[in-house]
Formats: structure tokens, C-alpha cells, sequence
């Protein structure tokens, strides 16, 4: 079974948490289990499994984020043996332990139906792209934000934000690896400000495509320095070339802020 094909997997018979969780995605190869070097996945099933007697414990996630993403709200489902006695402060605390040192931490569990999905009941996704705009490289930031010295004009790349709102075929923005079945997206919302030294862009959708956020901060970035007008923004869409829009944003300044849910399991916690 392919990595893939393991996400998606069902099993029966299981005692199902979900869990919100918040990681350092520095020195990581991302949410996914490779087949060499220290995945968040991995970390995360084998700290739950030292809950279990070394039993397996499979997760589903939200949303799969690369090398070098962080996470403040990434929501995951464990699907525990169905004879564990466990409860929510214990996986807390007791994964919380096994985590150790790792930047990986469980913030809470809840326990839901064997119906409830971490990713595929996720009605939306919300992400938040940190410049840091000021000619000094990051300090205390290093390896959070992406650091541009030129200033930047938030007004501007507001104005060429609102050109990608609503529903758009987002072909100029996806990596060529996407393997995403339709380019078509809607951004409920993508908002651009600044405060001192750090410029956030804060976007919402049910999906985003892979890389779409970090090419939209990379064009966004064009039009804030000044090095394209706001018209080009729907050249870029117009065009459905990747190569029409700007860089791909480096991977520290992306965070995945927070999941959404009609049953939102942890309001219950």
C-alpha cells in the first residue's frame, strides 16, 4: 500500500481521537512519513503507539504540509486499538511526554464516531505567510519568517490579493507536482497587513493546491516591492502558466493556523 493510499485507509474496529496538535516544522520533512529521515507522522504514531504497548496506531490528517511548514492548529485523527483504555488527558500528557525533545506538541484529544475524518469532514483551512520586511536578517525569527529587505507596499499587494478572491482556476500558482484533479479553488480569504516589521498574509478555503499559498506570497511579494503593478495579478491567472506568477516562498514563513470543522469535536472538550 502506497503512503497515499495508507492516509486514506479506513480501518474498523477502532477507538477514533481527534487531535489538535502544533509543531516547529524546522529540520522535518513534513506531515508525511518518508522512507528516510524523521516525518511529523512518524513522530506522532510512534509516540502514541508507546501509549498502547507498542501497538499501531494509524492517523489521517488535515492537510500534509512540506519540509520546513510549521503548524499551530493542524488537526489529526488517531485510531487507537478499540480494547485501550485511554481518555484526552492522557494522550495529551502522555504523548506530550514521548514527543520530548522533538518541537512537536498535542494541545488536546477528543474523542469522536468512527465516521468523524480529520480530513475529509474539514469543511476549511486557514494559513498565515510571515515576511519579515526590515534590511537586518531574523534573529529571534530565524527559520519562522521569510526576510525581505526591500519595503514592501501592503496596500498594493492588498489590491492585487483581492484580483484571486472567490473561485479561480489557480494553474499559475500550483507546483508543477500537484497532483490535485481540478486547479479550481475558491478563497473565501486572503487579507494582507502589516504590523512593524512583519507583513502577514492570512488566507481561508476549504483546499488550497500544492504550493498555492507560497507562489501567492512569492507574486504578492513582486507587487508589494514595487517590481509589478497590481494589473498583472490577472494576467497571472489569465495566463495558467506557472511560470507567469512569481517564486516559490520559502517554507519556514508558512504556518497552517487552524481547521474547521461543522461538528467541531473539540468545543466539547
Amino acid at each position: 500500500m502506497s503512503d497515499a493510499q495508507a492516509q486514506d485507509h479506513e480501518p474498523s474496529g477502532l477507538n477514533r481521537w481527534a487531535l489538535r496538535i502544533e509543531y516547529d516544522g524546522t529540520g522535518y520533512l513534513g506531515w508525511q512519513k518518508q522512507t528516510d529521515g524523521t516525518s511529523i507522522q512518524s513522530l506522532i504514531e510512534a509516540a502514541a503507539s508507546k501509549l498502547v504497548r507498542n501497538r499501531p496506531v494509524p492517523s489521517i490528517t488535515a492537510g500534509r504540509t512540506d519540509a520546513g511548514v510549521h503548524a499551530a492548529g493542524m488537526v489529526i485523527h488517531l485510531d487507537f486499538p478499540d480494547d485501550a483504555q485511554i481518555d484526552g488527558r492522557q494522550i495529551r500528557d502522555g504523548m506530550g511526554y514521548h514527543l520530548k525533545p522533538h518541537r512537536v506538541v498535542v494541545l488536546e484529544a477528543a474523542q469522536v464516531g468512527p465516521e468523524w475524518n480529520a480530513r475529509f469532514s474539514a469543511t476549511w483551512r486557514s494559513y498565515r505567510y510571515t515576511i519579515l520586511n526590515r534590511p537586518a536578517r531574523p534573529g529571534l525569527m530565524e527559520n519562522r519568517v521569510w526576510h525581505i529587505k526591500r519595503p514592501l507596499d501592503v496596500d498594493l499587494m492588498q489590491q492585487g490579493a483581492n484580483h484571486l478572491l472567490g473561485p479561480h482556476d489557480f494553474t499559475s500558482f500550483r507546483a508543477v507536482a500537484c497532483q490535485a484533479r481540478s486547479p479550481v479553488r475558491t478563497l473565501d480569504i486572503l487579507t494582507i497587513r502589516r504590523e512593524g516589521e512583519l507583513v502577514m498574509i492570512d488566507t481561508k478555503a476549504r483546499s488550497f493546491l500544492h504550493h498555492q499559498v507560497r507562489n501567492m506570497a512569492g507574486t504578492l511579494m513582486m507587487i508589494g516591492a514595487g517590481l509589478w503593478p497590481v494589473e498583472k495579478m490577472i494576467e497571472i491567472l489569465e495566463a495558467k502558466d506557472r511560470c507567469a506568477a512569481g517564486q516559490t516562498a520559502p517554507p519556514e514563513g508558512l504556518c497552517l493556523m487552524d481547521v474547521g470543522y461543522p461538528d467541531n469535536p473539540f468545543i466539547r472538550t
